[in-house]
């Protein structure tokens, strides 16, 4: 992030932050927010910029990596965290399919560990801070989604726990999972299986390129045009995979650097 616009929203935050009390940063952080984030804002124009070189292939969402990602997406919601509003850290561009039923959905764990408290706060609710912890939702901007999850590529294209996960790192799984309905819309499920095939398909052509003698730039297109497609974490799991799955050990004894892509 360019520091004039990093700079730009630490005073917007300043102003949030001076407001005395926690109703009225909420209140103020919101309309704030709601009037600054326009396409025609200098400062979000370059947010927006910046989260969009961040996206997979075509400014893909951050989190079903499948639909156009347009609207900037508080982790951690602004209705909860006046003090994150404008937090360059706590932005991710999103799709309103994805972002809409999150909205501010927020849950942390307690001071049992393994237990965590939902702070979503419903309309009518008394406007006070949620309850101290940290945070349940899998943060992608500092965490590896992948150190908790793993997708089924045999069958059911779906988003599982990882095995071996401890109590609380279950949970995180299962509730990212459960928020952002990773595997309730079915033309997700269905995408990430597509996404498999074509995958699959261009390693296939590099291979065969490769072994008619093809050499330089042509190869390196391939390459990009592979780190470039959408739903990266079925690539990113096939290269975890690859030795589990035959067809897909077959096509990475024949490129083995695809792994490291």
């Amino acid at each position: 992030m360019p520091s004039a616009t990093q700079d730009q929203l630490e005073r917007w935050q300043k102003a949030v932050d001076g407001t005395s009390a926690y109703a009225d940063r909420v209140d103020k952080g919101k309309r704030l927010f709601s009037s600054l984030n326009t396409v025609r804002n200098p400062t979000f124009k370059q947010v927006r910029q910046v989260l969009t070189e961040m996206c997979s292939g075509a400014q893909r969402c951050a989190y079903c990596e499948d639909s156009v990602a347009d609207e900037v997406e508080h982790i951690k919601p602004k209705d909860l965290y006046p003090e994150s509003v404008f937090v360059w850290e706590n932005y991710l561009y999103a799709c309103g399919p994805c972002n809409g039923p999150k909205n501010n959905q927020f849950a942390v764990f307690s001071s049992m560990a393994e237990q965590f408290t939902d702070v979503t706060r419903g309309r009518k609710a008394l406007v006070v801070p949620p309850e101290e912890g940290d945070p349940v939702l899998i943060n992608p901007r500092i965490e590896n989604p992948l150190d908790f999850l793993y997708l089924d590529l045999v069958d059911t294209f779906y988003f599982l726990p990882r095995l071996g996960l401890d109590t609380k790192k279950q949970k995180r799984a299962d509730y990212t999972i459960d928020i952002l309905r990773l595997n309730a819309k079915d033309y997700l499920v269905e995408a990430r299986a597509e996404a498999f095939g074509s995958y699959r398909a261009r390693l296939s052509e590099y291979i065969s390129d490769k072994a008619s003698g093809v050499k330089g730039t042509h190869l390196d297109k391939r390459v990009k045009a592979q780190q470039r497609m959408q739903h990266p974490t079925v690539w990113r799991e096939m290269q975890r995979q690859q030795k589990l799955i035959p067809a897909l050990k077959y096509l990475f004894d024949l490129a083995p650097e695809a792994a490291s892509w």
